[in-house]
């Protein structure tokens, strides 16, 4: 059985704050993001746009990439999004089907 692991980045919009993480699930870590579950720095902000996200079969491998992309310019963040994203739009319908 094949496990699958995503980093994912949230925004507000392109020009507001974002978030990098990392999950087992996106589809309910995006959900519970949408639905403020936990108090945070993404429910303060309003952050629950999904323009990015990259999938791992490796935990570990997607870990590492979290805490990469944490430590990256803003700058290129927002060409990792826009490379595939370019009108930031929220990914989270294409994990619904």
């Amino acid at each position: 059985m094949n496990f699958a692991f995503y980093v994912y980045i949230l925004a507000t919009k392109k020009d507001g704050p974002l978030y990098e993480g990392f999950t087992n699930n996106l589809a309910r870590r995006v959900s519970e993001h949408k639905n403020k579950t936990f108090r945070g720095f993404t429910a303060k902000y309003n952050i629950d746009r999904l323009v990015y996200f990259g999938v791992f079969e490796d935990p570990d491998a997607a870990i590492l990439r979290e805490k990469q992309l944490k430590r990256w310019r803003r700058e290129w963040k927002v060409q990792l999004i826009e490379k595939d994203n370019s009108d930031w739009d929220d990914l989270f319908g294409q994990l619904l089907g």
